[in-house]
């Protein structure tokens, strides 16, 4: 057999190692790729969040760089500089990892607080008053992240009344009377509720929420879309 020549060596040297570089579509998994730093999502204010919800999440399921990288197909070097908060990822690469994790894309740039807590300050609460000032809903969940459910107080106030208009079709409101005594009335059918009573009911249809005593009634509502909302 004759002996290979120094420059067939070498092509081969290069042709072993193209492929190794495109095996699975990866490469080694501490250099980061080209495809994965190209048009960023996040801005320099969104990047540190991304870097702490990553962090957080595969601490959580107790995954290192190294497992997570192989899970998802972005390299670990990819991955530990977003956790840093060095590299902007692109949607592509956020898109791998929320699957590999098991979590909404919402998940991972949300600005939730550090361990998943976000705390709702009374005075910086988003509250919706109607024209009379009669009827306020103070909403009691965050607005920075897709949902489909959503959590209020309702407070309405002596003698006052509330018209709403039907919600989307399939929403559903769950209520509870939790000061005071209301009537709410649902496709022309009244239902009386004192403290402590709750109610389910199809909300896309109108209904009416009025309290006919001398004293402001607080509700809590729970609502619950057929579709995903924000």
């Amino acid at each position: 057999m004759a002996r290979e020549s120094a420059g067939s060596r070498a092509r081969g040297r290069a042709r072993r190692a193209a492929a190794g570089t495109g095996r699975a579509g990866r490469g080694r998994s501490d250099e980061v790729r080209h495809d994965e730093v190209a048009h960023p999502i996040a801005s320099s204010d969104l990047t540190p969040v991304v870097g702490g919800n990553l962090r957080r999440l595969r601490m959580r399921r107790g995954l290192s760089l190294e497992k997570l990288s192989r899970i998802s197909g972005v390299s670990r070097a990819m991955l530990g500089q977003v956790e840093l908060g060095q590299s902007a990822p692109t949607i592509n690469v956020l898109w791998k990892i929320s699957v590999a994790l098991s979590v909404p894309f919402s998940a991972l740039i949300s600005s939730r607080q550090s361990g998943g807590v976000a705390v709702l300050r009374a005075d910086q609460a988003k509250k919706l008053t109607s024209h009379d000032g009669a009827f306020s809903s103070r909403a009691l969940f965050p607005f920075d992240e897709p949902r489909r459910v959503e959590f209020y107080e309702l407070r309405l106030a002596a003698r006052g009344m509330e018209k709403a208009e039907p919600h989307a079709p399939g929403t559903v409101e769950n209520l509870v009377v939790s000061q005071g005594s209301v009537e709410i009335e649902v496709g022309g059918t009244p239902h009386h509720l004192g403290t402590g009573d709750a109610m389910v009911f199809e909300a896309d249809t109108a209904h009416t929420y009025r309290n006919d005593t001398d004293d402001e009634a607080v509700m809590y509502l729970v609502m619950t879309y057929a579709d995903t909302v924000g």
